[in-house]
This record gives C-alpha cells, structure tokens and sequence, in this order.
C-alpha cells in the first residue's frame, strides 16, 4: 500500500504544480537556483560560425552566491588549430539590485579591466551569444508577468516575461522564459536586444536532475533569422564545489 501511494504521489504532484504554479512560483524556484548556487562545470564553448566553421574553447566555469552577490568565473582555453592567443578569463558580478559588472583578463594583462556596458552585447563570444548572456539577472527585475501557456517540443510550458527597469544595467528590454512547470526550470529562452529588436534564442537540452539540482547538458543561443549559433556543452561538473572568495580573485584571474 505504501509503494502505491508513493506511485500516485510521484504522478500526481507534477500535475497539481503544472495547475497551480503561478509567476511568483516559477520566479521565486529561478531566485532559489541561483541564490543556492556553488557550481564548477568543464565542457566546451562551441562557436559555429555562419559558414559553418566552428571554433571549440575549452571552458571552465565557477559560480557562487555570496551574501548579495553572484560571482561567475568562466574560462576560455584555447581552440585547437588556432594561432592568435584567444585565450580569456572572464568574470561576472550580478547583484539582485542591477549593478552588475564584467571583468576581462586576456594573456600578457597584469590584471583584469571591466568591460564597459556598450561593450556587453558585442556577440564576443560567438554568434548570438555575448558577456551579459551568462548572467540571468532577468528572474530579479521588477517586471514579472505570465505570458500564456504554450507548447515547447512535447513540454507544457508557462511563459514568464520579464521586463528591466530604469536601473537594471542590460541590453535587452524583455526576456520571456519558457518553464516546464513540473520541475520550475526554463526550457527556451527568448530575448529581445532593445537597441535593435532582434531576437535572441536560447534552447537547453539534455535537462537533468543531479545532486538535488537541475540543469542542462548544453544550451544553444543563436539569433533569429541569421545563421550561425553558439553551444555551451557541459561535459561534468558538480554543484557542491565549496568555492570561495579565492576562486573569484582579480589575482587568480590574471594568471595563465
């Protein structure tokens, strides 16, 4: 009797919360995520350029929730059968009030320098994808609103739109999140570049439940209507890395 019970609960509880979760639910489950974050994944960074060529950096990436503040160190080797140094070491400060920050270090720089705003969406990192894209400050903007049920692949989805304002630093005017409200986490993502309406496409795959936590194999950001995409491959990785303020250092950013 117990197993049975066990059984119904397993199918019904994600059908109850598909019902009842709200934007405040889905929002508040995206917060916990990256308020809980301590993370360190290795996999690649894959540029596919519009002709078809891809240019694959070895990454590394490091994320922590300090009280305030999420700090996120990504690390970009370099590709294999490349000359120029491409090497970059980047560092992400994201503050539930807006003020975020990049910092930069690239080989031969004593220390790192902050990237200037304009600078963010300049899609550096490979088509449709740019510095500001690691960061997801869009669950702690002032605007959340339900944007309707749709359908993403098999998945039923409840759309959040999210909307920046006057002092949140970002490029983009609107996020809306597709979340599989069964397990409150986003399966598509689209963003809209407020300079010039384009639309920017994220698309997680491989969704798994490691450690107590969900996450995506690999996320594909591409622009719609032009060629060309960029992958963020993880290949491992744990959520219980016990990282530090060390980790995130200007010191330690600078060495190569």
């Amino acid at each position: 009797m117990k197993a049975l019970r066990v059984v119904w609960l397993a199918a019904v509880v994600p059908a109850l919360w598909a019902q009842t979760a709200s934007v405040h639910d889905l929002v508040a489950a995206a917060r916990q995520r990256i308020e809980t974050a301590d993370l360190r994944a290795t996999g690649h960074l894959v540029a596919v350029q519009e002709s078809g060529a891809r240019i694959s950096y070895p990454m590394t990436i490091k994320a922590h929730w300090f009280p305030g503040i999420l700090r996120i160190r990504v690390d970009l080797g370099q590709p294999p059968n490349t000359q120029r140094d491409l090497r970059e070491h980047i560092l992400l400060e994201m503050r539930p009030g807006g003020d975020d920050t990049i910092r930069l270090a690239e080989p031969g720089d004593a220390a790192p320098h902050i990237v200037p705003f304009d600078k963010w969406n300049t899609n550096a990192l490979g088509p449709g994808f740019n510095y500001e894209d690691f960061l997801e400050q869009q669950y702690f903007w002032q605007g959340q609103t339900a944007d309707g049920k749709l359908k993403f692949g098999a998945r039923d989805c409840e759309v959040v739109k999210s909307t920046p304002g006057s002092a949140d630093k970002t490029d983009y005017s609107e996020v809306k999140t597709w979340f599989d409200p069964t397990i409150a986490f986003p399966v598509y993502v689209e963003k809209t570049v407020k300079e010039t309406g384009a639309v920017k496409e994220f698309t997680y795959y491989g969704i798994r439940h490691d450690e107590g936590v969900w996450s995506a194999h690999q996320i594909e950001g591409k622009i719609r209507g032009r060629s060309g995409s960029t992958l963020l491959i993880f290949d491992r990785g744990t959520v219980k890395a016990h990282l530090t303020n060390n980790d995130f250092s200007s010191a330690q950013l600078a060495r190569f």
